[in-house]
């Protein structure tokens, strides 16, 4: 069943990743991703033409924006989506169980991965990952909402086995999101341990190269504000080559670690509505500025 607040995407299937073959003068295109003009390509594989279908009038139009290619009548298409409320996916990490199948980390890789290791738990609380995540995230979802953002969320209950990531990115990836937020919380073996951090994928041609820069710019402006909003530690950024669910979006994506329940002091505080609204607030305003909009309105 779809929640009543949020669309709710269920049963997720692989990604929209596709490949092209080899190409004329021998190049091979790689990973084509959805939208994209058979990109990225090594420079000297290149194609220099392509072919369009002819309009009546034997004249085409190309117009670029933002790096995608329009032709023709593609145009009103185009504007029309222009006008449409961006989306946004809200992934809460985990789920009630843990699941140890595993699967590959990124397209055509040999290197496998378990599917979901069962996050942490809160050292003072007693209240599992899974829960607190799934907590913030709503809360996120209903702000960004009010906000006008159309929100797709990976689960809306705590309920279940957790469907592994390369199913979470595959919803993210359907639903052509303008961002995929992973929302976590931290754990370790020292209580010392605190702060708050968020991670974005490390450049890896054919797998994270259209989605690095725009990915490392949300994980700039989502950090600032969720530091600001929550007042725990500045731990900064991190990039990573070896997650899952970033390798296999083919939209930009983040993970956001908003504390250690690990920590008595920031597991006691996420305990609280207080500091779970604070949370919320600073994730939305984030995702507001990256979109190019007001972060006032979280």
């Amino acid at each position: 069943m779809c929640s009543r607040r949020f669309l709710h995407a269920g049963c997720a299937r692989r990604g929209s990743r596709q490949h092209c073959g080899e190409g004329a003068d021998g190049g091979c295109c790689g990973a084509l991703r959805t939208g994209r003009l058979c990109d990225p390509c090594p420079r000297a594989a290149r194609r220099r033409a392509s072919a369009l279908t002819p309009s009546r009038s034997g004249v085409r139009r190309i117009v670029s924006t933002h790096g995608l290619v329009f032709a023709g009548a593609a145009l009103v298409a185009a504007g029309a989506a222009a006008a449409a409320p961006p989306v946004v996916v809200i992934d809460p990490g985990h789920d009630l169980r843990a699941n140890l199948q595993t699967e590959p980390i990124g397209p055509g890789s040999r290197t496998r991965k378990i599917k979901d290791g069962g996050g942490t738990t809160g050292v003072v609380s007693g209240t599992t990952e899974a829960q607190l995540n799934l907590a913030i995230s709503l809360r996120v979802g209903a702000l960004l909402e009010r906000a006008g953002v159309r929100v797709v969320m990976t689960r809306t209950r705590t309920a279940g086995t957790s469907i592994g990531n390369v199913a979470r990115a595959g919803i993210a990836n359907r639903a052509g999101a303008a961002l995929f937020l992973r929302v976590h919380a931290d754990g370790a073996s020292a209580q010392g341990a605190r702060g708050s951090h968020t991670l974005y994928p490390a450049l890896r041609a054919g797998w994270t190269d259209d989605i690095y820069v725009r990915s490392r710019a949300a994980a700039r402006m989502v950090q600032r504000e969720l530091v600001r909003s929550l007042g725990f530690p500045d731990r900064g950024l991190q990039e990573r080559t070896d997650f899952t669910g970033f390798n296999w979006a083919d939209v930009p994506t983040i993970l956001v670690e908003v504390g250690f329940m690990t920590n008595p002091t920031e597991d006691g505080a996420l305990a609280t509505a207080a500091y779970r609204e604070r949370a919320a607030r600073g994730l939305c305003r984030g995702v507001l500025r990256f979109l190019g909009r007001s972060p006032t309105r979280c």
